[in-house]
């Protein structure tokens, strides 16, 4: 699948969103930023923490009286993109796919890859929404002023109500890897990136056994077709769902549809040499936090989770949570065991 772009990837998405902020047709909310490890984990592995003020606002009216009635259609920001956020939709002859900004970033240039006509969010993926995918991690950074060390994209999907998916209209994610940087961060890679490093057999998965949730990679090969592609997927996605049963793939994966309603919720992960997921059992979990310090803010302790900690970051709304796992970085485990399914190992297919 060609994107069919007049400009590489890079510069459309920097030149776009640097127009769209200036123009006030994204709300960019900036993050402070601290690198921890948690007990248990070896020290090499490192998770970004992100404190986000903007996201601890409470929200407004909320004694109003609902109006009686049937409630108006949730609105779907995929649907009909607005021009100041829409990058491109390709293929140019018959589009599937759009490329649209983030309207409520925290790290620059975040994009996101939609489908154009409606399809579920809790639907398995299909091939050609991993063959787009793939297209725009493999075309990032083309260009002669580009460093192709340091100029990657990290992929994410969020599927199912335990997931921390917030759009119902079937889409992925991208945040460049440089962008997720700030200074004094340089020691900070993916957390992706620590799967290619782990034994690998055709029989078997690739997992970090020090991680607290249970997960499973495979490897990617160098231009793969869209059925190799798909193929990855659903047996990352079988898996998944196997260790939700409580099965061991050693055991036999369970035969499933690879189309359709998702069995699970889960968060997906992709770069261009690795696909990675993680099972989900809840949304969010909690943080100790004094209720009565922790100020005038939403849920006071409750962290929400989506498919970013498969990268090794993660956010917080408030200063009471950001202190916590800054004190006590063994709560980081804790909430990852809490919302993924414990435990993980060197799973044999």
């Amino acid at each position: 699948m060609q994107l069919g772009l007049s400009e590489n990837l890079t510069a459309l998405v920097a030149r776009r969103f640097t127009a769209a902020r200036d123009g006030g047709h994204l709300i960019f909310s900036s993050t402070h930023l601290s690198i921890i490890s948690t007990a248990g984990i070896p020290s090499h592995i490192q998770f970004q923490l992100r404190y986000c003020p903007a996201l601890g606002m409470k929200p407004q009216d909320l004694k109003q009286a609902v109006p009686a009635g049937p409630k108006p259609p949730k609105f779907d920001p995929f649907e009909n993109p607005s021009p100041d956020l829409l990058l491109a939709s390709f293929p140019p002859q018959n589009p599937t796919h759009a490329l649209v900004l983030n309207k409520f970033p925290v790290i620059p240039n975040h994009f996101i890859l939609a489908t154009k006509a409606w399809k579920a969010q809790t639907d398995l993926l299909e091939t050609a929404d991993l063959e787009a995918t793939y297209e725009c991690l493999r075309t990032w950074g083309d260009g002669p002023s580009t460093n192709p060390n340091t100029s990657r994209l990290f992929a994410f999907f969020n599927s199912g109500e335990d997931s921390g998916a917030s759009q119902p209209h079937r889409h992925l994610q991208f945040l460049p890897v440089e962008d997720m940087h700030q200074p004094g961060t340089e020691s900070w890679t993916p957390l992706i990136d620590l799967l290619t490093t782990q034994p690998h057999t055709p029989q078997s998965f690739q997992s970090h056994p020090s991680l607290p949730f249970t997960h499973f990679a495979l490897p990617i090969p160098k231009n793969p077709t869209p059925e190799s592609l798909h193929a990855i997927y659903i047996a990352l996605y079988r898996a998944a769902v196997g260790a939700v049963q409580g099965r061991e793939p050693r055991d036999g994966l369970p035969s499933l549809a690879t189309h359709g309603p998702s069995a699970i919720s889960y968060n997906l992960a992709m770069t261009l040499e690795t696909m990675m997921i993680a099972p989900r059992r809840a949304e969010t979990a909690r943080v100790p936090v004094d209720i009565a310090a922790a100020g005038d803010i939403a849920d006071p302790g409750v962290i929400s989770l989506n498919g970013t900690i498969l990268a090794g970051t993660l956010m917080v709304k408030a200063e009471a949570e950001w202190d916590v796992l800054r004190a006590k970085p063994e709560v980081l485990g804790r909430l990852l065991r809490d919302v993924g399914i414990p435990g993980t190992g060197h799973a044999l297919l």
